[in-house]
């Protein structure tokens, strides 16, 4: 087995700078979808599923610039501005590796009535890990559609009302994907057994500083 030897005995000194975190970036880059107004995010890694996730918005009609694309840049800051969604689907070419994009779901579905998005991997019904996120938003109002591998989620007439979901367990992805679905619902929603992340606060704190109530 590979091992790491570590020789102590030497002053260390100096600074590096350390990027925001993976989990809370994914989460955060699909709040864009919840409003027509500019949304910056600073310090996100230079990782291979941000640029992933890029490519899905531009997919949206979602306008997308990110600063810092040198290799010697750290800590890029991305811009992105959703005035005009041109497509509510996620297609599975670009789901496919990717399976933070099942986050779209919630936001798509909460600004624009009605999101589709290909399953994570192509996994077959009865097999999902995403059924909380879809039970989250079938309690809020939203109607559940599953054909061909793709979940099509549709709110009624005047937006998701809004409701109550109680977790039999806690998941990060789910209560993520509901969080961003219910701060444009019509009425109050309400989350028990939720999960408590990093990453979920992450994602409140923006969500409040865009001016939701949470």
């Amino acid at each position: 087995m590979d091992k790491l030897i570590i020789r102590g005995g030497n002053r260390l000194s100096g600074t590096i700078p350390i990027s925001g975190a993976k989990n809370s970036a994914l989460t955060l880059i699909p709040c864009a979808l919840l409003t027509e107004e500019p949304v910056t995010l600073r310090n996100l890694p230079r990782l291979a599923d941000i640029d992933g996730f890029q490519h899905l918005m531009n997919q949206f009609g979602v306008t997308t610039v990110i600063q810092g694309t040198r290799p010697e840049d750290f800590g890029r800051v991305m811009s992105m501005e959703a005035t005009r969604i041109t497509s509510t689907v996620a297609p599975y070419d670009l789901v496919r590796k990717m399976r933070a994009s099942i986050l779209v779901l919630g936001p798509m579905l909460a600004r624009m009535g009605e999101a589709t998005v290909s399953l994570p991997g192509g996994c077959a019904i009865g097999d999902r890990p995403i059924d909380l996120h879809l039970q989250a938003l079938a309690a809020f109002g939203a109607v559940i559609e599953l054909a061909a591998g793709y979940v099509k989620a549709i709110a009624p007439d005047g937006g998701l009302p809004g409701g109550e979901f109680d977790f039999p367990v806690v998941s990060v992805g789910a209560t993520e994907n509901a969080v961003m679905a219910a701060v444009l619902a019509n009425g109050t929603c309400r989350l028990f057994n939720a999960a408590r992340e990093p990453e979920i606060v992450d994602l409140c704190n923006l969500l409040v500083a865009m001016g939701a109530e949470i």
